[in-house]
């Protein structure tokens, strides 16, 4: 079915019918409508995993490294196959429309939110966001640019206003969006904030230039709750609002377009965008459900488990990035192994994915000291310490103490009751996390989580439950914590998946068994979350320390993995410092001084400080790293595949030396991004500071001699152009390097940043074999865009070529002269309306 075929549909439709299209139909679906051949569609929240409808931890996911490792990669081939697993996973599910990529920047490094972006530049964020988003629509399921635009930061992101200048803007925020129209994106969704002054789900900026100026023919969802007000928002590029059945629209659209407030034209465009959306993914003109597509044209058959996971494995090693290589320690000879001390609370409870709204539940997870000992097993022993006495944080109650006092199997009960405290329906869950039970709530009062737990040592346990409204907690049969907490929050992430915890603090008896009874209420607007968790005594961290360093001391190597929690970096919060969370640093000095020969492990979704970086012989970065962690992790340890990633943000040493830091509005509820486009490395450069590590550094297992530069003397302005760049492979093995293009312009008559990455192109070459990059440059990278409605122009005269590793090795450079020429106004003429997303086979 094509547009003119669709056409037609909308004079099928009454008025009510079209409205009643524009508002989600329910948490993940719009409305079904049988008149014009359409089912609903269905979205699921997904960056790096497809969640689907539901919040259950039995309905488990594949787990893909965090987006900030996809784009450290610069491996545009494995994004678009980790894209097409993607779309495989969505089919599955039932999935129609996956709410990814997440295309916003890394202006601060405290942003809390920045494992599900990619990088702090826009030229990569563009790429990688393209690729992923190819993989994606090449499996018939729609991908969808997110949050557009300015949505850089967490702290009062539902109301917070961006003020930039509109040169910034369309360089940097609105660039890597703008590469993903060219990608031909099937959806884009609209920010919560604030733009100059206007709401996202009402700004110009979703006409001009999105659809207009850029040609996207796709259909613009609401975040959830993003439509917030009724006329603005109808007369906008707003096509789709989310979620449903009520909101704005669903009330008020249909009077409003009776009485001439909203033009019928720009209804009928919205339903329009929603049909060409349904066809694209099969869900128009008697497609079959979302759930059993194999007649789709798009459909692909389900993969293998082995080659999925040999894939997200892969993937481990690709993104991670060596940092630091004294001595060449890494990688490791096994054979000469005798013992490995493996170090850190991080090695057992990896961080495998950021919290909040992407985050799915993996059927597995292969720790590090899991992937350690299994690579090691009949090589050397492995001993681990965790270094640090437990957290202190209640975590959800999971199988290994807690069982369901209903059947006995490990667990929890969970219950929904009435008003009477009757019970109207019971499930057996795997976790004490309990996002929403898996029937619908409706007419109930109250939701419980009981459960029999066997506390593995005897003192004060601390308990908590998470929620809103009226709780209680019971534990051995006495009433131990109960308040009512009333809802502070209108945030759906708060309100509906990280409720706040209560706690509450218990003496129990090891071996003995308690039964733990949590109750909340349900009140409208307050979602169903319920948490139950518990946390055990604290424990000593002086002889925690003890035992890490003696370990360390008697190993021939120790591996010390560190990093972030999730109240230090996720979703719905900025981060308030840089540090790593709970004695971490005291911990690396400890074991760097017990043992020389020590790795260490960062296991984060962006910067963290490294106060001791220059003591630790080998650091590496792994990232939130998927569900193959440990596995991926013993390769590149082993040597069994080379670390392939590069920074796609500059790390700094200690917080205070980062030029662009601040995420909190003014008190006017402003953000000002008073930096201009000089965030990231710019900012760097442009103060003459250096930090620890630059944008777009990893050193890989061998080394790199660059030789040679060389570029077109004179290029026609707005016309691409190609750089060649020799390197040669100067170590004892075969490797990949990222070859990186800048560009420089000294006395311009416009202010830019010291230099910008204008390319990237990868290439591998055996031991002292020389190869060429040719990195291919858009004709828009010497251009600078002209406020006022000028659009971009380009400076005649010279400009500088920097090739090299980074953003701060840059050893070679040349000249190129721009000449008149037709600038470009936009990255192509969009998407099309049979634009139908690059459809290649899944690489696995």
């Amino acid at each position: 079915m094509t547009d003119e075929e669709t056409e037609p549909l909308l004079d099928k439709l009454d008025a009510a019918q079209k409205v009643r299209l524009l508002t989600g139909a329910s948490t993940w679906r719009t409305h079904a409508e049988p008149a014009a051949g359409l089912r609903a569609l269905t979205l699921s929240d997904g960056p790096a995993g497809v969640r689907g409808e539901t919040w259950d931890e039995r309905e488990t996911s594949l787990v893909l490294p965090s987006p900030t490792a996809l784009a450290a990669s610069w491996d545009e081939r494995l994004l678009t196959d980790l894209g097409a697993l993607l779309a495989v996973e969505a089919q599955r599910k039932g999935v129609d429309v996956l709410l990814a990529p997440t295309l916003n920047l890394h202006r601060s490094p405290l942003g809390g939110r920045h494992f599900e972006c990619f990088s702090e530049d826009p030229l990569l964020t563009g790429r990688t966001g393209a690729a992923l988003i190819r993989g994606i629509q090449s499996g018939g399921v729609a991908a969808t640019a997110k949050h557009f635009v300015g949505n850089d930061a967490e702290t009062d992101r539902l109301t917070v206003d961006v003020r930039v200048d509109e040169r910034t803007l369309h360089e940097v925020y609105l660039a890597p969006f703008e590469e993903a129209v060219a990608a031909g994106v099937w959806a884009v969704m609209s920010a919560y904030n604030k733009v100059d002054g206007v709401t996202m789900s009402a700004s110009p900026l979703l006409e001009h230039p999105l659809k207009e100026d850029w040609g996207f023919d796709g259909l613009v969802v609401s975040d959830w709750g993003g439509v917030r007000t009724l006329l603005e928002t109808a007369r906008s590029g707003q096509d789709l609002a989310m979620p449903g059945p009520d909101g704005p629209w669903a009330a008020g659209l249909l009077a409003a377009l009776e009485q001439g407030l909203v033009p019928v034209g720009v209804v009928h465009d919205k339903v329009r965008r929603l049909l060409r959306l349904a066809r694209r993914v099969g869900a128009l003109g008697g497609g079959r459900p979302a759930a059993h597509r194999s007649g789709h044209p798009a459909h692909r058959p389900p993969v293998a488990p082995g080659a999925a996971r040999a894939l997200l494995r892969r993937a481990v090693s690709a993104g991670a990035v060596l940092l630091r290589n004294e001595g060449a320690l890494l990688p490791l000879d096994a054979a000469a192994l005798t013992s490995v001390a493996v170090i850190g609370p991080h090695a057992t409870a990896v961080r495998i994915q950021g919290g909040g709204s992407a985050e799915v539940f993996p059927e597995h997870v292969v720790t590090p000291l899991a992937g350690i000992e299994r690579a090691l097993d009949g090589v050397a022993a492995v001993t681990y310490r965790p270094g640090l006495p437990p957290s202190g944080r209640p975590e959800p109650l999971g199988r290994d103490r807690a069982r369901d006092p209903r059947d006995g199997e490990p667990g929890v009960l969970v219950r929904l009751l009435d008003a009477r405290g009757a019970e109207l329906h019971a499930e057996h869950r795997l976790s004490g996390r309990i996002v929403e039970p898996s029937v619908p709530a409706e007419g109930a009062a109250a939701v419980e989580v009981r459960a029999l737990y066997r506390p593995a040592e005897s003192g004060m346990w601390t308990w908590a439950v998470g929620g809103w409204g009226d709780i209680s907690l019971s534990v051995d049969g006495r009433e131990v914590l109960s308040g009512t907490f009333p809802l502070d929050s209108d945030d759906p992430t708060r309100v509906h998946v990280a409720p706040p915890l209560h706690t509450v603090r218990v003496e129990l008896t090891a071996g003995r068994e308690v039964e733990v009874v949590a109750l909340r209420s349900l009140a409208p607007g307050t979602g169903v979350a319920t948490v139950l968790a518990a946390a055990p005594p604290a424990g000593d961290a002086a002889a925690a320390l003890a035992k890490a360093v003696t370990a360390a001391r008697a190993a021939d190597v120790a591996v010390v993995v560190v990093g972030t929690t999730e109240q230090s970096e996720s979703e719905g919060h900025d981060r308030e410092s840089l540090d790593l969370p709970e004695g971490q640093d005291a911990l690396v000095r400890a074991v760097v001084r017990a043992n020389p020969r020590t790795v260490v492990v960062v296991n984060a979704g962006g910067p963290v400080a490294l106060p001791w970086h220059t003591r630790v012989p080998a650091l590496l970065l792994a990232w939130f790293p998927g569900q193959e962690a440990g596995d991926g992790l013993a390769d590149m340890l082993l040597g069994r595949a080379e670390p392939g990633g590069r920074l796609p943000t500059t790390w700094a040493a200690a917080q205070d030396d980062v030029p662009v830091l601040g995420t909190a509005p003014d008190a006017d509820g402003r953000l000002h991004y008073a930096e201009g486009p000089h965030i990231g490395y710019r900012a760097w450069l442009r103060s003459g500071a250096a930090p620890a590590y630059w944008f777009g550094h990893g050193l890989g297992y061998t080394g790199w001699a660059y030789e040679e530069l060389t570029a077109p003397a004179a290029v026609r302005a707005g016309e691409p152009f190609d750089v060649r760049v020799r390197v040669r492979n100067t170590g004892r093995r075969r490797g990949r390097e990222v070859v990186q293009v800048y560009l420089a312009r000294g006395g311009s008559a416009v202010e830019r940043p010291v230099r910008k990455l204008i390319g990237y192109a990868a290439v591998e070459a055996e031991p002292g074999e020389s190869t060429v990059a040719v990195v291919r440059v858009d004709g828009r990278a010497l251009a600078h865009w002209s406020p006022g409605g000028r659009g971009w122009e380009t400076e005649a005269g010279a400009f500088t070529l920097l090739g090299g590793r980074s953003a701060g090795d840059l050893p070679l450079t040349a000249e190129v002269a721009a000449r008149p020429g037709a600038d470009s106004a936009g990255k192509g003429s969009g998407n099309g309306s049979e634009h139908d997303g690059e459809r290649s086979p899944l690489m696995l």
